[in-house]
């Protein structure tokens, strides 16, 4: 148990992770609203922010056989910090994972691509680390920070995936397992059906209102391995 004082020392640490998420998020919101602006569409649906708890930090530390300190955290703990973005497309997942790289005090660590290559039970989702300056009065600390990009359809199937999973642990039934990895396999499925759907839309809406048009992306372009 985390004394007072002990409590305190933590959440001074956690301030500045706490700015590191307001900086990402605005970033993200700025980016979003230029794109509405401009092309009248948004790729980013919402945004979900966290940071851990102390006692989860310290909790993550001991399992790692780690020193409880502020400074292993910092050094050891890269999700403290944590943004989900949430997009309508696949397509716009690497979008936004393309805008938030190109950013000139955006430092991209590790890059884990969940969507072209899913876990084994399913999961899909993009996984970023980033380090982002944080201005303080007296000095700028560089904070890690943890982006998940993925589709509505993809945070649906994690969201409840979470919930089953924690009711059973390691001892899941086998055929609830092979359930949600089949379901996780036509979420995919409904992604690229939705995906279609869009395009289709699009190159409708280019033949018949050519200058009207405000749908038109980029192809993504592919993520680096930086593991």
């Amino acid at each position: 148990m985390m004394d007072k004082e002990m409590v305190m020392q933590w959440a001074k640490m956690l301030m500045s992770y706490k700015f590191a998420l307001d900086e990402v998020s605005t970033k993200l919101t700025i980016l979003n609203e230029e794109l509405q602006f401009i092309q009248h569409y948004n790729p980013i649906e919402h945004v979900k922010t966290r940071i851990k708890s102390p006692e989860s930090i310290v909790e993550k530390l001991q399992r790692k056989g780690l020193e409880v300190s502020r400074e292993n955290a910092a050094e050891h703990i890269r999700d403290i910090a944590g943004v989900r973005v949430i997009c309508s497309f696949t397509t716009d997942v690497y979008r936004v994972y393309d805008m938030i790289r190109s950013q000139g005090d955006v430092k991209v660590l590790e890059v884990k691509d969940y969507i072209r290559s899913p876990k084994p039970n399913g999961y899909q989702s993009l996984h970023l680390i980033i380090e982002i300056p944080v201005f303080l009065s007296d000095r700028i600390e560089h904070v890690k920070v943890e982006i998940q990009l993925r589709t509505i359809a993809m945070d649906f199937w994690a969201s409840l995936e979470h919930k089953i999973y924690y009711q059973f642990h390691e001892a899941m039934p086998t055929s609830i397992r092979e359930q949600l990895k089949e379901t996780a396999d036509m979420i995919g499925a409904l992604d690229k059906r939705m995906l279609g759907l869009k395009e289709e839309v699009q190159r409708y809406s280019e033949s018949t209102f050519p200058k009207a048009s405000a749908m038109t992306l980029s192809p993504p372009a592919p993520v680096p391995n930086l593991k």
